[in-house]
């Protein structure tokens, strides 16, 4: 039996995986990575339809090998894409290299905010508050 049961009621958070700080900083050479991919994958995909369009036409059947690559560097965007679903890690704004990190903090569950321009990870905010809402993590 529990004494209070507010106190017994299970914790329910809206992400499965939370990372501690260190957690998150061992992965930013990867996050770092993954982004710059993004990066370069989406300029491709911007030279590849842009080259699609011109070769479109009013009844002409595009197919061969402009297609082909579209749709093979679509596949290695959605793989990209993949490496931070698969690890909850959201990225917010990838021109900026924005990315939040689940973690629990004081009991709440808030979000690990970092810019690609940071050397480390320093700052958090709430869920719902966003970037506007960063604050100084304790050292």
């Amino acid at each position: 039996m529990c004494p209070k049961p507010d106190a017994c009621a299970a914790v329910s958070y809206q992400f499965e995986k939370h990372y501690t700080r260190e957690e998150a900083h061992s992965l930013l050479p990867q996050v770092r990575q993954w982004l710059q991919r993004l990066v370069e994958l989406r300029r491709t995909l911007e030279q590849q339809e842009q080259r699609l369009d011109e070769l479109m036409t009013p009844g002409r059947d595009l197919g061969g090998e402009e297609v082909n690559q579209w749709v093979r560097t679509m596949a290695d965007v959605k793989e990209t894409w993949l490496e931070f679903h698969r690890r909850e890690i959201q990225v917010k704004d990838l021109d900026r290299g924005l990315v939040d990190f689940p973690t629990i903090l004081d009991g709440k569950e808030v979000f690990l905010c970092w810019e690609s321009e940071e050397e480390d990870i320093a700052y958090w905010h709430d869920l719902e508050s966003g970037y506007a809402g960063r604050e100084p993590l304790d050292e």
